[in-house]
């Protein structure tokens, strides 16, 4: 499948890089998607962030090297990029559990971490429903935050700016000005650009003061998945839009924003709709 193929080869230029720069917009070039969602991918697919899978790559490699008399542990570390013996005696230590210098001593165990290589899997036993639609460009109202280009640093960002959002009173201020479609609050990650931001927002045409931003959403063709349940339960129906339903549907990533739409406030059973920017293929 060509889909599988593009992941494959984006692993395979990982390996070729694990001694200088790794370049996440490139793997991204590789696998046909943008930075971000090739990074969201990787993570529901491996079960791992991209930078950890990297590092551990790294680490497992320096293992092997370090086992050989003739290179002194500062030339590997310089190897796999890193200019500081603290900072490579730290990651190394993070993985293996010891020192860099203790790797040759009888008994240590230390930890591989092989290449991953991706293939389809059979899935689908529970039932997935979605609807795919044209929408016109709407114009969004709400507060920003950027974003980091490596996605798991945004894992503290985007809850804390929720946080903020209900305790500072703007979630219902922004409910009381929705007035357009999506009729809910909008959770939307806009990573399709060079500077990648997350709105807490809702679709309205009232006017702004200087504590909200304004956004106009690009016309697109949206697949919208809808689902309830807890907050943990709209990561675990993304995880399956990207492992199952996308490899599978025909589309691939458009160039939009991610799109939460919340539908009702209830934090333990809420509705919602995730859409998602496609192309066909």
């Amino acid at each position: 499948m060509e889909w599988i193929t593009r992941l494959n080869n984006a692993i395979n230029y990982i390996e070729e890089h694990l001694c200088d720069t790794v370049d996440y917009d490139e793997i991204a070039k590789l696998a046909c998607c943008s930075t971000y969602h090739f990074q969201r991918m990787f993570a529901y697919m491996a079960d791992t962030t991209l930078s950890e899978y990297i590092r551990r790559r790294r680490m497992s490699k320096a293992a092997v090297d370090l086992q050989s008399d003739s290179e002194k542990i500062i030339d590997i570390a310089l190897r796999y990029g890193y200019d500081s013996p603290t900072a490579f005696n730290r990651a190394f230590k993070s993985i293996h559990g010891v020192a860099p210098s203790q790797i040759k001593k009888d008994g240590v165990l230390i930890k591989t971490f092989p290449p991953i290589s991706f293939n389809i899997t059979i899935k689908g036993a529970e039932q997935m429903e979605y609807r795919i639609e044209n929408k016109e460009a709407f114009r969004i109202i709400g507060v920003c935050e950027p974003l980091h280009r490596e996605i798991e640093k945004n894992f503290e960002v985007v809850p804390q700016m929720w946080q903020n959002a209900v305790t500072d009173g703007t979630i219902q201020r922004l409910a009381d000005m929705i007035n357009g479609e999506p009729m809910g609050m909008l959770g939307i990650c806009i990573c399709n650009e060079e500077n990648w931001r997350y709105f807490i927002a809702v679709a309205s045409s009232h006017g702004i003061d200087s504590t909200l931003q304004e956004y106009i959403v690009p016309a697109a063709t949206w697949a919208i998945f809808s689902g309830s349940g807890s907050a943990q339960s709209i990561q675990e129906l993304e995880k399956r839009i990207m492992t199952e339903w996308l490899p599978t549907s025909g589309y691939e990533y458009g160039n939009a924003p991610d799109v939460e739409v919340y539908l009702n406030p209830d934090p333990k059973n809420t509705k919602y709709e995730v859409w998602i920017p496609v192309e066909k293929k």
